[in-house]
């Protein structure tokens, strides 16, 4: 607001734009950047009435002479808990006007996805049928995930910020789109967590996305976005107007002296000063000590119709009907519309097509404030009763009913609860809201005493997947004080759910403490009722490696008992394998996960939703134990009913599970987007034990797919996060940054990150398997150390001088083989061939043959343990040393041959390149990447030979962008070839491509 304008803010004004050089050189910049170089994300930081609208005015009329398209909306003041409001109002005109081309550019499945948010594509019952199957941008697919509504774990959200980016890029085009989101610190947790995810995952295309906020008024999270996108990160401090700018502002019609005096009473501020030039006959004795002030004495110039009319269009809503504004004014249409040519007249509100918008926030908050508080009530009820007249969904009617519901109002609860529930799976914070709503309007009485425990329960539910886990624990724990004292099955469940949400807050003391102290007032602790609170003590045992204390809790334990119910004993059945393979009895923990797979395989689905905890640790022991097909099955079809059941704590750690299984038999495009997605729905659960668990296999999984920096990154943060300390999970983590270190050649770093993760082999607090890993990765980096020690003394061996480097690296190389050959299982034959493949690498400077033929041994028993990208570790080691060894030219070609397929088919880019170029120096010839090798595979897929190269390169995790690049081909080509893959593979998203290309 620098200018004085007429004209609707979001289109920008004709009237010259005083001072802000530095700002506008900053947009320019900033239009310039999304052009060249793609997604650029722009925040005007400022206080109210700054001038961060004109600025966005002026940057969209700079869009629209460039030819991007500008979309322009922004969240309201009154309106905070309305789901994705700002996104809506930008979107749903433009959607809603070219709704079958949009359905045909991102096909009809992200269309339905999308349409539960934006009503512009929601036309006739929703997108067009018959539309071809919806393509994925960046990963942004339907998904092989069940239906939206299906998905009552609140991290369906991530689906759909996934199908607004990939939207995003759609609309964007080769042209251009500038998204313009104004008043930020007013929006709902859904657009703020989408704004948080599109930093992070840019759009493909030149996308400029800008968002205007208040800094003492905007979440953390909206403060810190343009540093989280780097280095398309731009941010704008709108600041005051200085006074030679105030007087270029108000024109030589203004004195000098009257000028100085506005500038001080404004401290120039656009706006407040522009709410006082418009006081010409006022002594500047006598000006409004605040803007609110300054705008009440505007308002008091109109006439009562006029303010009438404009206080019920505060109520109705930011950009208003004039209908709806008549019915809570109460007056004839007739008289509404005449009042609004005053509004309009005085520049109170502004015309926005067939609907009205105030010209500032600011000055829809003074005229609400002006109205009298119970005559608000009113207007809200009346306006409430409006929609439920015009059959207005619940979502729609809610926000006027909260603001009008009168205690033990039994209608306004139930369009409350029906709203929550409707908004529950992309907008759990707005369910909460409303949920919250429901229970302050209902009687603290007996008759409604059930109803009531069942809502608190569905509201600490909704707070705990909407990243209020604090909240939905205290909610749990004021459930628990509600529950009469002898309720002893109902209270072990909501201990039960406090304590997994502790868990989730790192705050596993007080954890075990609530259920100690809730089995201690049961008269029989060893009732059925008390089993699910000892198995959540089982769990928190383990978690701390704690075994012996988890198996003294099992002992006591039957097996079942009559008065179970339904599930508890296939519980109990999954979490004994795990103490049993931690105190290596290795034939009990086969035994009991051959029991607990059996009870698991005959009991359906609902007998399962109450047990997942327990159930998860039967599939990471299963994959612990190697056997990979048993715990990808379980893990997926925990994973459904964990969706489907609204466990988000548990889903989360079940798709880092998996990813984490996915690496081992090294399906790496599977385990990147499996544990992507693990490490986005923790984010939006802020839970940091979750967080750590996902970036762990993330870490990994980037790692062993050759991109080293962003392992290293994922890596970094988990143990950055600094919870679970003494726990295995945070050791995990520690172990999987030292591995990224090590493969990225940061062999000294790694050592010591590996070493400090295992404890140095004292009392590590790593499984097994992950134990003898470390012991062949020291062994490597050992081994692969041309000069220099190791910090400290390892297991007696003392590091010597620069001149005994390197023979001291070869033994301390056999040691970490000596070590691992302990530490092996031959009950568990996908552990079997680290230890030989350890002695390989000891072996490969004295005595290359001997290194061979271990290696070879290695590739034969990681292979025959399914874990294919270590067995072609193992020939890529043993080609290595057939090379060094005399007569060895030919094995060594073998075994990078077939190293080289090995790492073709898991994806791993950068271990495929290495081998490629010792081939190369043997004169081999080997094609340029996947595409080329496999183009004689497109018939057998159906696909054409150029769909085949880009599935291929899709399936090793590149993004659309990346593809184009790689294949000289425009993105919109690669996401149409992307189409047409999707429909003859008959699958819907990218890590379905990467699945059927390995089948």
């Amino acid at each position: 607001m620098d200018g004085r304008t007429t004209g609707p803010v979001v289109t920008g004004t004709s009237t010259p734009l005083v001072g802000r050089r530095d700002a506008l050189a900053a947009l320019r910049s900033a239009m310039a950047a999304s052009r060249r170089d793609g997604f650029q994300f722009l925040a005007l930081a400022g206080e109210p009435g700054a001038g961060k609208t004109r600025l966005l005015g002026e940057l969209a009329a700079m869009a629209g002479g460039d030819g991007f398209t500008p979309l322009w909306g922004r969240a309201a003041e009154y309106e905070q808990m309305l789901p994705y409001s700002a996104l809506v109002d930008a979107l749903d005109d433009h959607l809603d006007a070219r709704r079958e081309e949009v359905v045909r550019s991102v096909g009809a499945g992200q269309a339905a996805l999308l349409s539960g948010v934006f009503p512009g594509l929601a036309a006739d019952g929703g997108p067009t049928a018959g539309t071809a199957a919806g393509t994925a941008a960046d990963g942004a697919g339907a998904g092989d995930e069940p239906a939206l509504a299906d998905d009552r774990s609140g991290l369906a959200r991530y689906r759909l910020y996934r199908a607004v980016r990939h939207l995003v890029g759609t609309l964007a085009g080769p042209t251009g789109l500038l998204l313009v989101l104004d008043d930020v610190h007013w929006a709902d947790d859904g657009t703020i967590e989408f704004l948080d995810h599109v930093v992070r995952h840019p759009p493909a295309g030149p996308v400029l996305m800008a968002v205007a906020f208040r800094p003492a008024q905007a979440a953390p999270r909206v403060a810190r976005l343009a540093a989280a996108a780097g280095p398309r990160g731009h941010e704008v401090v709108v600041g005051p107007l200085s006074a030679a700018e105030v007087r270029q502002f108000l024109g030589p019609r203004v004195s000098r002296g009257r000028s100085m005096a506005l500038y001080e009473a404004s401290g120039g501020n656009p706006f407040y000063l522009e709410a006082l030039a418009r006081m010409d006959g006022t002594d500047v004795t006598e000006l409004p000590p605040t803007v609110l002030a300054a705008l009440q004495v505007e308002l008091g110039d109109l006439s009562p119709g006029a303010l009438l009319v404009a206080q019920a269009a505060a109520v109705a809503a930011d950009e208003f009907e004039p209908a709806v504004a008549a019915v809570a004014a109460e007056v004839p249409p007739a008289v509404t519309l005449a009042a609004l040519d005053e509004l309009v007249e005085r520049d109170i509100v502004r015309s926005a097509g067939g609907r009205f918008r105030f010209r500032h926030p600011l000055v829809r908050r003074a005229v609400y404030e002006s109205a009298a508080a119970g005559w608000r009530l009113g207007a809200h009820a009346r306006i409430a009763a409006h929609l439920a007249e015009l059959g207005a969904s619940a979502t729609v009617q809610a926000h006027h009913v909260e603001h009008s519901g009168s205690f033990g109002d039994r209608r306004a609860v139930e369009v409350l609860v029906e709203a929550a529930r409707a908004v529950t799976a992309h907008a759990p914070a707005t369910s909460a809201h409303w949920l919250q709503a429901a229970l302050r309007l209902m009687p603290d009485d007996a008759a409604a005493r059930e109803e009531r425990l069942a809502l608190m329960l569905e509201l600490s539910w909704a707070q705990g997947i909407s990243g209020r886990l604090a909240e939905g624990r205290d909610t749990a724990r004021e459930l628990l004080r509600m529950l009469p004292d002898d309720d002893y099955p109902r209270r072990g469940r909501a201990a039960r759910v406090c304590a997994l949400m502790e868990r989730q807050l790192d705050r596993p003391q007080e954890a075990r403490a609530l259920l100690l102290d809730e089995l201690s007032r049961m008269p029989n602790p060893r009732a059925a009722a008390a089993v699910p609170m000892r198995m959540r003590l089982v769990a928190e045992s383990m978690m701390r490696v704690d075994f012996r204390a988890a198996q003294a809790v099992l002992d006591l334990m039957p097996d079942n008992a009559d008065d179970w119910e339904p599930g508890l004993a296939v519980a109990v059945a999954a979490l004994r394998p795990m103490p049993a393979l931690a105190a290596r009895r290795i034939d009990d923990a086969l035994r009991y996960a051959d029991i607990a797979g059996k009870l698991l395989a005959d009991a359906p689905d609902e007998h399962l939703s109450e047990w997942l905890d327990a159930i998860a640790w039967l599939c990471w022991a299963e994959s612990y134990l190697g056997r990979y097909g048993d715990a990808l099955r379980h893990f997926d079809r925990a994973a459904a009913v964990a969706r489907s059941t609204g466990q988000t704590y548990i889903l989360t750690n079940l798709l880092a599970g998996r990813a984490k299984t996915l690496v081992a038999t090294g399906r790496l495009a599977e385990a990147r987007a499996t544990a992507e997605e693990s490490v986005e729905c923790a984010r939006l659960l802020d839970s940091g034990q979750q967080l750590v668990f996902a970036l762990t296999q993330l870490c990994l999984a980037e790692s062993w797919s050759g991109d080293d920096e962003a392992a290293i990154r994922a890596g970094e943060e988990a143990v950055r996060c600094g919870v679970g300390a003494g726990e295995t999970w945070e050791a995990t983590a520690r172990y999987a940054r030292g591995q990224a270190l090590v493969n990225a050649g940061r062999f000294a770093e790694g050592v010591e990150a590996v070493l400090d993760a295992c404890n140095r082999f004292d009392s590590p607090r790593v499984d097994p398997g992950t134990l003898l890993q470390a012991c062949e990765a020291l062994a490597y980096a050992d081994a692969s150390r041309e000069t220099g020690a190791v910090a400290g003394a390892v297991i007696g061996i003392v590091a010597g001088t620069e001149a005994d480097a390197e023979a001291e690296a070869g033994a301390r190389a056999g040691q970490w083989a000596a070590l691992a050959v302990r530490l092996e299982e031959p009950r568990l034959p996908a552990y079997c061939g680290f230890a030989a493949l350890a002695r390989a690498h000891a072996l490969s400077r004295e005595d290359p043959s001997a290194a061979a033929g271990a290696a070879e041994e290695a590739a034969h028993a990681l292979a025959a343990g399914e874990r294919r990208l270590d067995a072609g570790r193992a020939l890529l080691t043993a080609g290595l040393a057939h090379l060094r060894a005399p007569g060895g030219r030919s094995r060594a070609r073998e075994n990078l041959r077939a190293a080289a397929e090995v790492f073709d088919s898991c994806g791993a880019r950068a271990l495929k390149a290495r081998t490629e170029r010792e081939l190369r120096r043997l004169g081999v010839r080997v094609g340029g990447g996947a595409t080329t090798a496999a183009s004689g595979e497109a018939a057998r897929f159906g696909l054409s030979p150029r769909e085949l190269e880009v599935a291929l390169l899709v399936a090793e995790g590149l993004t659309n962008q990346q593809v184009a690049e790689r294949l000289f081909l425009s993105v919109r080509t690669v996401e149409t070839h992307l189409s047409r893959i999707f429909a003859k593979l008959e699958v819907t998203s990218r890590v379905g491509v990467a699945t059927a290309l390995t089948r």
